[in-house]
C-alpha cells in the first residue's frame, strides 16, 4: 500500500489562503515522483497568532510546524502557507522539513514575482511551488541536499538557485526514494 502524503493549506490572519489549483499541481507532481496517495485537504488550518513575529513581519516555520504536529494525520504531511516564513538563523525560508515529525512547510510568499514587485509569471511561480514542495517532502524521505545543482533537492539560498534546478531527483536521489518508500511500506 501506497504512503499517504496530506497537502494541508494553512491561513492565518494576515496572509490569503493558497489556491487550490496550485494545490492540484503540486500534488499530481507528488503522486509521480514519490508513488505516494496525496490527499489534498480542502479546509484550511487557521495558524495562531501566537506563530507570527511583528519585529520580522513574519511567522515562525519552527512554531508551525509543531502546531501542526498535535493534530497530524497518518502519513507525511505537507503544508503550504501563502506568508512569508523565517527560522531564527535565516532571514527567511522557503520551506522546512521536521524530520522528527513527518510535517513540512513551504510557502509561497517568496516564490511570487509580485513580492519583488516584478509582473505576475504564474509558470514560474507554478514551477518553484512544485520544486519546493518535492524537495521538501524529500526531505521526509531522508534525503539530503545534493551536491547536484540540477537536482531538487539542492540547496536554494536563492531564487536563482531555484530556478535552475529541477522539479525531478537526481538519479542517486530518486534510487534513495525508491528504496525508503519500499521500506515504508514493508512498516
Amino acid at each position: 500500500m501506497a504512503e499517504h502524503i496530506y497537502i494541508q493549506p494553512i491561513s492565518s490572519s494576515r496572509g490569503r489562503e493558497p489556491e487550490a489549483w496550485l494545490l492540484e499541481k503540486i500534488a499530481h507532481r507528488l503522486v509521480e515522483i514519490f508513488n505516494a496517495k496525496v490527499i489534498v485537504e480542502r479546509e484550511s488550518v487557521h495558524i495562531p497568532d501566537t506563530a507570527y513575529n511583528p519585529r520580522r513581519h513574519q511567522y515562525s516555520a519552527e512554531m508551525i510546524v509543531q502546531f501542526l504536529d498535535r493534530e497530524k494525520k497518518s502519513g507525511k504531511v505537507l503544508a503550504v502557507a501563502d506568508f512569508d516564513l523565517y527560522v531564527p538563523s535565516l532571514n527567511f525560508v522557503f520551506g522546512l522539513a521536521g524530520l522528527l515529525t513527518d510535517i513540512a512547510i513551504i510557502s509561497l510568499a517568496r516564490l511570487r514575482q509580485e513580492f519583488y514587485q516584478l509582473p505576475a509569471d504564474p509558470t514560474r511561480f507554478t514551477s518553484r511551488a512544485i520544486k519546493e514542495a518535492v524537495h521538501e517532502i524529500g526531505h521526509l524521505y531522508e534525503l539530503s541536499h545534493c551536491p547536484d545543482t540540477r537536482c531538487v533537492m539542492h540547496f536554494s539560498n536563492s531564487l536563482q538557485d531555484t530556478d535552475r534546478k529541477s522539479e525531478e531527483p537526481c538519479a542517486k536521489c530518486r534510487e534513495i526514494i525508491k528504496q525508503n518508500g519500499r521500506k515504508n511500506q514493508n512498516r
